[in-house]
């Protein structure tokens, strides 16, 4: 697994509960399963996936994609305060997998 920016150190702030259902999810992804709560992101780009889990008080999401058949790439991790995901957030998972895919 690989983790963009500060993908990680958002995810590691989030609250406990919220971590273990998105470390599920990834965790499901590491072996070859489906995660319980995802969405394609078509907006970022080919193949990104956005993970969600919520708290009483927020949404969290976490945007992925698969490279090389099994790398997981994790583009970004935030929180989600509106019906839509912000333009900001999904030009940084944008920019992220553009970088990501010059290598």
């Amino acid at each position: 697994m690989v983790w963009l920016g500060d993908s990680l150190s958002v995810l590691q702030a989030f609250p406990k509960s919220v971590r273990i259902d998105l470390g599920s999810d990834l965790r499901r992804l590491q072996i070859g399963e489906l995660p319980k709560d995802f969405k394609p992101m078509k907006t970022v780009g080919s193949g990104v996936r956005e993970l969600g889990a919520r708290d009483r008080n927020n949404q969290y999401r976490t945007m992925y994609v698969i490279r090389m058949g099994t790398k997981i790439v994790v583009l970004h991790s935030f929180i989600k305060k509106s019906r839509t995901t912000p333009k900001a957030d999904i030009d940084t998972a944008r920019e992220r997998l553009r970088a990501f895919d010059r290598k």
